[in-house]
């Protein structure tokens, strides 16, 4: 497959799996074998997880939208810079809703093979969104006058 088409798979899985919660789109778009490698999240390893964790989010962020920043791809991989936007009304990672909108970065490099995502390897600023929903204290600013 063409590096173009591997990134409109990409931009689907973020337009309509993440933005427009269309779970169904999994199926289609993630293939069976699909191997998810999230250090920050390591029990998300399966499309079915990966499932999981998506409607998770969307309880958590219900006006959740993500943006892609950058998007480069070379071979079966393709690479995303993005932002995540929302306001936290749910439970997320045991933290109780503080209805405080947060803001974080992130990047992932996915490999794609027919037209499916087999592989997601991400990074995500957890310690900026801990910090924005009240569940680790800001630091205090080193060096400063």
């Amino acid at each position: 497959m063409s590096v173009e088409t591997n990134k409109a798979v990409v931009l689907r899985f973020l337009e309509e799996f993440w933005n427009s919660k269309k779970l169904e789109v999994l199926e289609e778009l993630v293939d069976p074998a699909f191997v998810n490698h999230d250090p920050s999240n390591p029990d998300v390893r399966y499309r079915e997880d990966l499932k999981q964790f998506a409607i998770t989010v969307a309880t958590a962020f219900p006006d959740a939208h993500i943006t892609q920043e950058d998007m480069i791809g070379e071979g079966d991989k393709v690479a995303k810079r993005w932002t995540f936007r929302g306001t936290h009304r749910g439970p997320f990672l045991g933290i109780a809703p503080t209805d405080r909108h947060v803001e974080f970065t992130g990047t992932e490099t996915y490999r794609i093979v027919n037209d499916r995502i087999v592989e997601l390897w991400w990074n995500w600023d957890v310690l900026s969104l801990m910090r924005q929903l009240g569940a680790i204290p800001e630091m205090a600013m080193v060096g400063t006058r």
